[in-house]
């Protein structure tokens, strides 16, 4: 089996990933065995878009909702037939909310659409560039050319801020010292 990225040659069909560019090849050989297919891909491609969803349902609470208490209920009270205007308001009121609390509760969420799942896919890639699970990039130098710092050049890092501070009389001790060496 061959890499479809880079075209590099696998040593065992088992490889999760290729050595040279960090293709998942899971992934590859998945396909492979299904006939070039993706199962998952199959799914999301023979469901059929659906009208009544979540987000319609809640969409059509409010636009009952505006329609009725805020177009038809002052229509009717501008041409003075306060009975039907009485009326839109609380079709608008009760309506819109049997509608929210019915598409909150009975309707499904919108199936992802194909584009959305494969987009979402190809965009993993890690901070500097580097694609999702692959490995990372080729080093520039050998481990033959390495050479190790040469003697006296190595310096031992600055760990002073995890030194404990001395004491308050050490300070001071220090300072009276002083004072008798100069005397």
């Amino acid at each position: 089996m061959y890499c479809p990225r880079c075209g590099t040659q696998q040593v065992s069909g088992r490889l999760k990933f290729c050595p040279k560019c960090g293709l998942p090849m899971g992934l590859v050989s998945e396909i492979l065995s299904n006939g070039g297919t993706l199962p998952q891909l199959e799914e999301l491609l023979g469901k059929k878009s659906t009208f009544l969803t979540r987000k319609n349902g809640l969409l059509f609470s409010l636009l009952w909702f505006i329609f009725f208490v805020l177009i038809l209920t002052p229509f009717w009270a501008i041409v003075e037939v306060e009975e039907m205007a009485a009326m839109s308001a609380v079709t608008g009121v009760f309506g819109g909310l049997l509608i929210f609390l019915f598409s909150l509760f009975f309707l499904g969420k919108a199936p992802k659409k194909l584009n959305d799942f494969v987009q979402s896919q190809s965009d993993q890639q890690l901070p500097g560039g580097v694609q999702h699970g692959a490995l990372p990039p080729h080093m520039q130098q050998s481990a033959d050319e390495y050479a190790a710092p040469g003697p006296g050049t190595w310096k031992a890092p600055d760990t002073g801020e995890l030194v404990a501070p001395g004491s308050v009389t050490e300070g001071t001790t220090k300072l009276l010292k002083k004072e008798e060496e100069s005397k």
